[in-house]
């Protein structure tokens, strides 16, 4: 059964992001064709990047936590990336914990939740060039909501119907990819 990452792509204290992964994961998980997981960056106490090879030379790593997240990072076929977006971008967290693995990465493929004034979608763009280099197949259809709309009074989510088909199509895509690519990941 092919496997995807929900990334909560912020440690920030009060973060929406752990609030919107949540909500993806509740809609992922009525899904039969897959099988969903929350990944939380925050849980793996990463430090700023400090492995002393470039994550391209691939393992072994250095330190434990690289060690836990690289098993972690391995063990799905896609991701789903939930990302806020700080001064046009992507969180750093986020930036740091995937700048931490190469192969890890490789051959997968992923979608985007954001959130934002602007509904995020600049912080995907720039996620979208990282995961060009790291050999990761984003997915065109993305999950984009606005701070002002999509949210309710506690800062859950609370979208209009057609946020619905957006999230169903994107997994639809991120997970049919996903399946494509396995026979680059184990080398067929």
């Amino acid at each position: 059964m092919t496997r995807i990452g929900i990334v909560v792509g912020s440690t920030r204290p009060g973060r929406r992001g752990e609030n919107v992964a949540r909500w993806m994961h509740a809609i992922a998980a009525e899904r039969r064709d897959a099988t969903f997981e929350l990944v939380d960056i925050a849980e793996y106490g990463l430090p700023l990047l400090d492995e002393p090879t470039p994550a391209a030379m691939g393992p072994p790593y250095v330190h434990e936590h690289t060690r836990r997240w690289a098993a972690t990072i391995a063990s799905f076929d896609g991701f789903v990336f939930v990302t806020p977006e700080y001064n046009h971008s992507m969180c750093a967290a986020l930036k740091n914990a995937i700048d931490f693995l190469y192969v890890e990465w490789k051959d997968k493929a992923a979608g985007f939740v954001s959130y934002g004034v602007s509904g995020g979608e600049r912080a995907v763009e720039h996620l979208r060039l990282v995961m060009g280099e790291l050999h990761v197949a984003d997915v065109r259809p993305q999950v984009a909501l606005s701070l002002y709309t999509d949210f309710d009074d506690e800062d859950r989510p609370d979208p209009p119907a057609r946020q619905r088909e957006s999230v169903d199509t994107m997994l639809d895509e991120v997970v049919a990819w996903s399946g494509a690519l396995a026979p680059l990941r184990t080398g067929q």
